[in-house]
């Protein structure tokens, strides 16, 4: 008995022992983050200050909003994005003092203040509007800063620098863990506190407490959880599970749906129908994460024959999926010139051969060189005469002289009226109008007069403002309204009244009158006693009523005649009124229905 005591005891002892060892160690790590999060203010006090700055000013934005007009609205919206990518780019200038050798205080002070000069100049020269443009830029300028970060301190030290960004990458993932416990659980508890006690918590503060705890709390744990200058990450070891994932499940994955790519696109040889612009987001994108995959298994290559075989071969195989989408986007270039979007796929694409270029030839690798040459890319894109915007400006512009000129409406720089023009050539030019006025100004059309707009369209070119939305797949979507509020129907000599949608198809009784609609082939059926009575195709209705709102710019239809139409026979007399309709056209005119809905009026003869 007293050995079974003795052994017993000797296990509780030891469980604990456990115990106790365990509550150290999470006290032991609280208390390193507390610790590193004290650090981290001193570490970077601008980007912690900038960032309660964001705070304050979202929340006195959210809690004024109703009281500032629009124009007041819009600069507290630029405020506040300056603000955001204030954030960022002091964490920048703070890397980059700290990555410098010699310490100078000058010099810490001068950099600091170009940078505030350049989030003034930003405010006032590149977000002077809220358009795409502006928008973009934007975007563009906030992408170079996080790549910036990425390299900032490894210019110099480039060994380990994979392990330094994943280390980065699993801050944030911890962050964002911490950050989302910590904020479900003072929900909960407020939930809890309004439903027991009958508290009324306006649901703004939820919001707010969300943007503490993710500017405030987050972003001070994730810089904590940033490498150290000069901090050796040569005995990190590299994560087992991170290793399984990425050679053994997203590498295989990654083959296969590039072969099926590469069926694809032999089926493209073969029938010679050249891919939509999906296709080319496709290859872009899988070949972006295999950029990614290869960047992030380098330093398991030596070890890991898959992974090294994947390093050589890859890069090389997904070459002639690059030729083909190069082809297939410079088809579109060739016929609706350069825009934005198309540019950013150009370029991003050229991006990714001269890296698949690089993995194939450069040994060893230096994979700093990634982030260094895109953020490089996207600067370029965004600023400069080589541009997106200014290369879009001026193909647009070179497109519209050309359809101009080829149908005699451009004499000295100036537009010629001509109402004689296919409506293809209507359509391009309604479109080139439509671009510019949507992503940067009339007033970069060259061939326009000054003050030109979209209303004194018919006197200047002899035609209707009406553009259409160009879409990858060539198809132009068009939508009409009947707006039957405040109106009366005469529904007098009829016996029944319906509605119907063609969102399914159906089937409405009453008595023993059947009214039935089949969308997919766009048929009203109408029976008595499961005797036919009438069957109507309601396919010319809709053909007729887009031929005569196509090439008009308001798309409500204010008379309701427009859009009726009788059908009758010996037997019955229906009367259809088109309440909305909307669906789409390809470059031959041919209409695809994708939604309907219409009023039945039946009358038994």
């Amino acid at each position: 008995m007293a050995r079974i005591q003795r052994y017993f005891g000797a296990n509780h002892y030891g469980t604990l022992l456990e115990k106790e060892v365990a509550e150290i160690k999470v006290l032991k790590r609280i208390k390193t983050t507390i610790y590193n999060s004290r650090e981290s203010i001193k570490r970077f006090p601008a980007t912690i200050l900038i960032s309660v700055m964001f705070v304050i000013l979202l929340i006195y934005s959210n809690e004024n909003r109703i009281n500032l007009n629009s124009l007041s609205i819009e600069k507290l919206t630029k405020l506040n994005m300056t603000i955001g990518l204030g954030i960022v780019l002091s964490l920048c200038i703070s890397l980059l003092i700290e990555n410098r050798e010699k310490k100078n205080d000058l010099f810490n002070i001068l950099i600091y203040g170009l940078g505030t000069i350049f989030l003034v100049l930003f405010y006032f020269l590149f977000l002077d509007k809220l358009k795409m443009v502006q928008k973009s830029r934007y975007l563009g300028t906030l992408l170079f800063l996080i790549l910036a970060f990425f390299y900032i301190p490894k210019i110099k030290r480039g060994e380990n620098y994979e392990k330094y960004v994943i280390k980065i990458f699993s801050g944030g993932f911890l962050t964002a863990i911490y950050s989302g416990v910590l904020f479900l659980g003072i929900t909960a508890i407020i939930l809890t506190i309004d439903g027991l006690f009958d508290v009324y918590i306006n649901g703004k503060y939820y919001y707010y407490l969300f943007l503490m705890i993710v500017f405030i709390f987050g972003i001070n744990l994730f810089l904590s959880k940033i490498p150290k200058h000069g901090e050796s990450l040569e005995d990190n070891e590299y994560s087992k599970s991170l290793k399984v994932l990425l050679i053994y499940i997203v590498i295989p994955l990654l083959t296969v749906y590039n072969i099926i790519l590469y069926a694809y696109f032999l089926k493209i040889l073969i029938t010679w129908q050249w891919p939509r612009g999906l296709v080319s987001h496709l290859v872009l994108w899988s070949s972006a994460l295999s950029i990614a995959v290869i960047f992030l298994i380098t330093p398991v290559l030596k070890e890991n024959s898959l992974g090294r075989k994947f390093k050589i071969y890859f890069p090389k195989f997904i070459l002639p999926l690059l030729a083909m989408m190069f082809i297939s986007i410079w088809q579109r270039v060739n016929q609706y010139g350069i825009t934005e979007n198309r540019f950013y796929i150009i370029v991003f694409g050229l991006w990714i051969l001269g890296m698949m270029l690089y993995f194939s030839f450069k040994k060893p690798l230096r994979n700093i060189f990634i982030p260094i040459s895109l953020s490089i890319v996207v600067l370029i894109s965004i600023y400069g005469p080589f541009s997106s915007f200014s290369l879009s400006i001026r193909s647009q512009n070179n497109r519209l002289n050309g359809i101009l000129e080829t149908n005699g409406m451009l004499e000295d720089g100036k537009v010629i009226a001509n109402t004689n023009l296919s409506s293809d050539d209507k359509k391009e030019i309604n479109n080139i109008i439509y671009y510019f006025n949507n992503t940067h100004s009339l007033e970069d059309i060259k061939a326009l007069p000054k003050g030109f707009e979209t209303s004194g369209m018919r006197d200047l070119f002899g035609f209707d403002y009406s553009p259409y939305s160009e879409y990858e797949n060539e198809e132009n979507y068009f939508y009409y309204n009947a707006n039957l509020n405040n109106k009366l129907l005469d529904i007098s000599g009829f016996d029944y009244y319906s509605n119907m949608s063609s969102w399914n198809g159906q089937t409405i009784s009453m008595g023993d009158i059947t009214l039935s609609y089949n969308p997919d082939i766009h048929l009203v059926t109408i029976q008595r006693d499961n005797i036919l009575l009438l069957e109507q195709d309601v396919m010319p209705y809709v053909q007729n009523i887009h031929n005569k709102k196509k090439d008009v710019s308001d798309k409500a239809v204010n008379d309701i005649e427009d859009v009726t139409y009788i059908s009758e026979n010996e037997n019955i007399k229906a009367k259809f009124i088109f309440t909305n309709i909307n669906g789409r056209t390809d470059i031959e005119n041919n209409i695809t229905i994708d939604g309907l809905e219409l009023v039945v009026l039946i009358d038994i003869l």
